[in-house]
């Protein structure tokens, strides 16, 4: 059997097929467009830290604080050194987050880079309401469960027929009870964040 955390990013990653058009599907913090960054434009804008903390580990908040200071002091020298020292904050943030969270930094995404099902949960939270991401992430899991019970259901009947049938069987039953496994333990536990075990 796979190990929890591998199941779960699988279990997503064929949840969230029909909605998957580009980008890493679990890549979210580290886009341009995604809150952290979203985030860090207002602080910068308003040169005010606190609201930008929150996304930073306690003891990562001095290093933060600091690069904020030469940012501010950088930006105040004309538009082409703004944008420079804007991309130099934001590639510093970003990496202390993910580390925070137990997650790579593979460099800052572009914009557009967001999985659909986490755009989803953005806009859901922006508009207050959730009806939309709950029909979406149901009807594809439901989707995937019947696939998967379908063809286990067809291999079965020929199960006994020969050794290269009976193991299209098994291949078939154990990727359909890993689906359902992984789908009760989100259930039960929820996913958690990026890098963490058992996230």
């Amino acid at each position: 059997m796979k190990p929890r955390k591998t199941i779960l990013i699988t279990l997503f990653v064929l949840v969230s097929l029909p909605l998957v058009t580009v980008g890493n599907a679990l890549a979210h913090c580290d886009t341009v467009d995604g809150p952290v960054v979203k985030t860090a434009r207002i602080a910068l804008d308003r040169e005010d830290i606190t609201p930008l903390l929150k996304w930073v580990r306690p003891d990562k908040e001095d290093e933060i604080r600091a690069a904020f200071q030469k940012t501010l002091a950088m930006r105040a020298k004309g538009p082409d050194v703004k944008e420079f020292a804007d991309t130099y904050f934001f590639e510093t943030l970003v990496r202390i987050h993910r580390a925070g969270e137990g997650a790579p930094y593979t460099g800052l995404k572009p914009g557009g880079a967001v999985d659909p099902a986490v755009a989803l949960a953005d806009k859901a939270l922006e508009n207050g309401n959730v009806d939309k991401l709950v029909t979406v992430l149901t009807n594809a899991m439901a989707s995937g469960i019947r696939e998967r019970f379908q063809l286990v259901k067809e291999t079965r009947k020929h199960a006994d027929d020969s050794v290269a049938a009976g193991r299209e069987f098994v291949e078939s039953y154990v990727t359909f009870t890993h689906y359902v496994e992984g789908l009760h333990g989100l259930i039960k536990g929820g996913a958690a964040h990026h890098g963490e075990a058992g996230h």
